[in-house]
């Protein structure tokens, strides 16, 4: 049949980011990690967002090995 001309091709669409991070606490090293990102989905989710946590297990949930991992790094 022959290559699809790209412009015929369909565009993602891009989502807007459903949070307004603040990214200056990535430069402070600030509150960033496992426990971090947890606290602020449950903030967005007692806000109203329509969000839910992911089921243990379930793709793109956090792994026993990721909570062993952060337990090693957290700061003291």
């Amino acid at each position: 049949m022959g290559d699809i001309n790209p412009s015929k091709m369909p565009k993602p669409k891009r989502k807007a980011r459903r949070d307004n991070t603040d990214f200056t606490q990535y430069a402070e090293g600030g509150p960033v990690g496992l426990y971090a990102n947890i606290n602020a989905k449950r903030k967005r989710i007692a806000a109203g967002s329509g969000e839910k946590m992911r089921k243990p297990g379930s793709m793109g949930a956090p792994t026993a090995q990721a909570f062993i991992q952060s337990a090693k790094t957290a700061k003291k």
